[in-house]
């Protein structure tokens, strides 16, 4: 049997509704509610009854979204599940490190916090857009890219897959140039120009934020977005790096298959990661864990 990694979902998955079931039906899950409520009241209620819009909002987002990618990995742990290597989309690096020990539960989550008003404020001092692009090669979206001065490539998800980001009029010019040339641009629902030069100012804030704050080696290697290689060093240049830098999945995904790793566990909300993974590689598994249904279906599933 080949090797595991636990996958932490981004933002973007979020709904209505979620984390719930994980929380009634794992003590270890439970606890992870518990201490964010404790620390930013109301947290829970805004995963289990908040209305689609009100998760939309950045800073209810991350903590929200953060907190259900560390219950499921709670749970598959309490179940007796061990990953091998760990990585998260984004927002979800911050549930892996912490998952891993490099944050206490504690500090991990207050992070997750102020990376949220950061990246909201970074957001409303310079409004951008995003935009996922179809059917064209990476090579070429990055050329499209290069006719505009405030349009970057900002998610290699998989094959076929790029998401771009920047200034909303620039945007719109880039996604008729992606359709001119073969492509499908679509508009993505999102709150800010992410992983942008535009997100300077929070990086600076987080820069000043972590320097606060005790930092831990990893108990297994996290791979970063910003480098697609397991973190090493200084780990808070690399998280601050992170939020104004490009999101390797594809390449990090690879690296953890070259690793050895044949089974990848999404935790957190939907089931995006499970769908990239796929479309990188039809050789390995990827199991959902979002719910206690979900949990149940992916340890038997394993098991089998």
């Amino acid at each position: 049997m080949g090797k595991v990694a636990f996958v932490f979902s981004g933002q973007g998955a979020q709904y209505p509704g979620m984390g719930e079931s994980l929380c009634k039906g794992s003590p270890a899950a439970r606890q992870v509610f518990d201490l964010a409520d404790g620390a930013r009241p109301g947290t829970s209620a805004q995963c289990f009854t908040g209305t689609a819009e009100e998760l939309a909002i950045t800073q209810n987002t991350q903590p929200c979204v953060y907190c259900v990618d560390l219950a499921a990995a709670r749970a598959l742990q309490e179940a007796g599940i061990e990953p091998d290597y760990a990585a998260g989309f984004s927002l979800g690096e911050i549930a892996a490190l912490t998952f891993t020990g490099v944050f206490t539960p504690e500090d991990g989550f207050a992070f997750v916090c102020k990376r949220a008003e950061a990246m909201q404020q970074a957001a409303q001092e310079n409004p951008g857009a995003m935009a996922a692009v179809l059917k064209l090669p990476n090579e070429k979206v990055e050329e499209l890219c290069g006719a505009f001065t405030k349009v970057w490539p900002v998610n290699y998800n998989c094959p076929g897959q790029l998401v771009v980001a920047g200034d909303p009029a620039q945007l719109d010019a880039f996604c008729e140039n992606a359709a001119a040339a073969g492509g499908r641009a679509k508009k993505l629902a999102v709150g800010g120009g992410f992983h942008t030069p535009f997100m300077a100012s929070a990086g600076e804030k987080l820069k000043a934020d972590l320097a606060q704050r005790k930092l831990h080696g990893p108990c297994v290697p996290v791979y970063a977005n910003a480098t697609a290689e397991a973190y090493g060093g200084d780990i808070a240049a690399l998280l601050v790096r992170q939020v104004q830098s490009p999101v390797r999945w594809q390449a990090t995904v690879e690296a953890l298959i070259d690793s050895g790793v044949d089974t990848f566990f999404e935790c957190g909300p939907g089931k995006t990661l499970c769908g990239l993974i796929k479309k990188i590689s039809k050789d390995v598994q990827a199991y959902p864990v979002q719910d206690a249904e979900s949990l149940q279906a992916a340890l038997a599933a394993y098991r089998a």
